[in-house]
């Protein structure tokens, strides 16, 4: 069995080269070491030196050269809106209060579903709606891959 022995974030590999890729769901995404069937069929040992938080688009290096493109598989999640900028800030504000994974743009949070949290931003006035999409949270303040997005390098293992 091939193994992945490096990731790379982002635009930092040569994405046209990916042969083949990996699907996984945001829980599969944060892994070191684990046996991995890509989108065509082969096991691949992922076998990198640490932990790493992979997101939509990045790339693997197989031991034999070849690239795997990551992709975000859909999940079932709560897409939240506000009627103000403020008001979702705030929102955002109150989902990491909970520490809770969020998939944030300028118009809309995702969270996994839950319905304690669910009432909540309703009852605070937000249109939430179910949706099947990929989903990438926001990482901490100190995850590797917000780093790397900032800093614009990448680490080869």
């Amino acid at each position: 069995m091939e193994r992945a022995i490096a990731h790379f974030h982002g635009s930092h590999w040569p994405s046209e080269l990916a042969e083949d890729g990996v699907t996984l769901a945001f829980d599969d995404r944060h892994r070191r070491r684990i046996r991995l069937h890509t989108d065509k069929g082969e096991e691949i040992l992922l076998d990198l030196p640490k932990a790493i938080a992979m997101a939509h688009g990045d790339g693997l290096r197989i031991s034999d050269g070849r690239w795997l493109a990551v992709r975000a598989a859909p999940e079932a999640l709560l897409e939240i809106r506000c009627p103000t900028p403020l008001a979702l800030l705030r929102m955002a504000w109150h989902l990491g209060n909970r520490h809770l994974p969020t998939d944030v743009t300028a118009e809309r949070l995702r969270i996994r579903p839950d319905h304690v949290i669910e009432a909540m931003v309703r009852g605070m006035g937000a249109k939430v709606v179910e949706v099947i999409e990929p989903f990438q949270p926001e990482g901490g303040a100190y995850d590797d891959h917000v780093a790397e997005h900032g800093g614009q390098h990448s680490h080869d293992h």
